[in-house]
């Protein structure tokens, strides 16, 4: 007897530990299939949910794509510069030692505006001949008046007559010949007098511009073969671009450039082609396009590096706002109004006939939430604060998208992981 109740214990217990871990399998099996969804929905999500609270704190603003006549556009490197016949050095015609100094570089000069005096005792010697000669003259006409009245009298020789016009003429070329190079000492040779001898003399800029370098001091000595001063007149510049051969059958005189400085980015400028070379440049394959700066030239200076963009044909072409665009791994993104929740949450309706009970405060609380997609886009030209776009994936006509605040969702979906909790 007591042995069948043993029996009996021993089978009872069998079946109650085999109930127990199919139950404990059940369990684990669910437990593994909600986290196996929950990665997957993970991993797969391109979405963001913001409350309207949140988008008007940020300020997101929805709208759509739109149809837009943009240019179409040629990328080109170039350069700066001025016409060689917009610059020039202040030099003087005669050595000497600098005196004073009157410029910097960056000063702007007009032209004849004093740049420099130098000094030098052989001045006053050029000065004094002058004079001398000036005296000279008035003996000499005498001389030739008297001897002329004498060969008329038949009382003089006409050799001293000769002569005396010959020593006439030569004194008049030699005080012609110091006038002129007083004038080009700067000095008018009406004002020399025996009480206004000048040992300097100025240097003036012969043409109108920016000071662009000073090669002296004071105390330097100067010739002619050395500069004192190189003058830049920048409101000649142009710009001159370097175009692919490929490029060069869309360019054309009078088409508008808007370029902007390599190590500047942020200031834009403008330009138009005025002419285009005919031969290549230096074996790169690229011919020179000249183009003519327009407007603004403030910060602009010869020998400085650009970025230009060639305006081509207009077309038309979807595009949106730049602040609709965000970068994020390399590529760039707008974002897209959907429905997603919504709709799953109404589908859940009809296969369930009602809805689950602790999702209705969920709801309830999000009632204002608006959900985006981030769709991937390749960029096309820019203008006017506009960039024509290419979705890698087709979009509804009408869609709503975030055309301002974008960098705002992508930082929320980076925060997020990619979903909401």
């Amino acid at each position: 007897m007591k042995f069948k109740t043993n029996i009996i214990i021993v089978i009872l217990l069998s079946l109650f530990l085999i109930s127990c871990g199919k139950k404990e399998t059940g369990t684990e099996i669910r437990e593994n299939k909600e986290k196996t969804e929950e990665h997957e929905e993970h991993e797969s999500s391109e979405s963001a949910s913001l409350t309207q609270e949140q988008m008007n704190a940020v300020g997101i603003v929805l709208g759509q794509i739109e149809m837009k006549e943009l240019t179409a556009t040629i990328k080109a490197n170039g350069i700066l510069s001025v016409p060689e016949n917009n610059k020039a050095n202040a030099t003087s015609l005669y050595g000497g030692v600098i005196k004073t100094l009157h410029v910097q570089v960056g000063d702007f000069v007009r032209k004849g505006q004093v740049i420099a005096t130098i000094a030098n005792p052989e001045f006053i010697q050029l000065q004094e001949d002058y004079l001398t000669t000036g005296s000279r003259i008035t003996f000499a006409e005498q001389e030739y008046r008297r001897q002329r009245e004498l060969f008329d009298n038949n009382a003089g020789a006409k050799k001293n007559l000769q002569n005396a016009e010959a020593e006439l003429k030569t004194l008049r070329t030699r005080r012609a010949s110091l006038q002129r190079q007083i004038q080009m000492m700067g000095i008018s040779p009406g004002s020399v007098s025996n009480k206004n001898l000048r040992s300097g003399l100025a240097v003036t800029a012969p043409i109108s511009g920016t000071i662009s370098n000073v090669f002296l001091q004071i105390g330097s000595y100067v010739d002619v073969s050395t500069p004192v001063a190189e003058i830049v007149d920048n409101s000649s510049l142009h710009l001159d671009l370097q175009v692919f051969e490929k490029d060069l059958p869309s360019i054309r005189a009078g088409q508008k450039i808007h370029f902007t400085l390599t190590n500047n980015p942020v200031e834009e400028y403008d330009a138009e082609v005025y002419s285009i070379g005919s031969a290549f440049e230096n074996q790169s394959k690229t011919i020179p396009v000249h183009c003519k700066v327009k407007g603004n030239k403030a910060g602009l200076i010869d020998g400085m590096n650009t970025t230009a963009i060639v305006s081509l044909n207009n077309t038309l072409m979807p595009a949106v706002p730049n602040t609709a665009i965000t970068s994020a791994d390399g590529k760039d993104y707008i974002f897209l109004v959907t429905h997603k929740k919504e709709d799953s949450h109404e589908h859940g309706k009809e296969e369930g006939g009602e809805s689950h009970e602790q999702e209705k405060p969920h709801q309830e609380g999000n009632e204002n939430a608006v959900d985006f997609e981030r769709v991937e886009v390749v960029k096309g030209t820019s203008e006017m604060g506009y960039t024509a776009i290419t979705p890698v994936k087709p979009i509804p006509q009408g869609a709503k998208i975030a055309v301002k605040g974008a960098f705002f969702i992508n930082a929320k979906l980076s925060n997020t992981g990619g979903h909401e909790h």
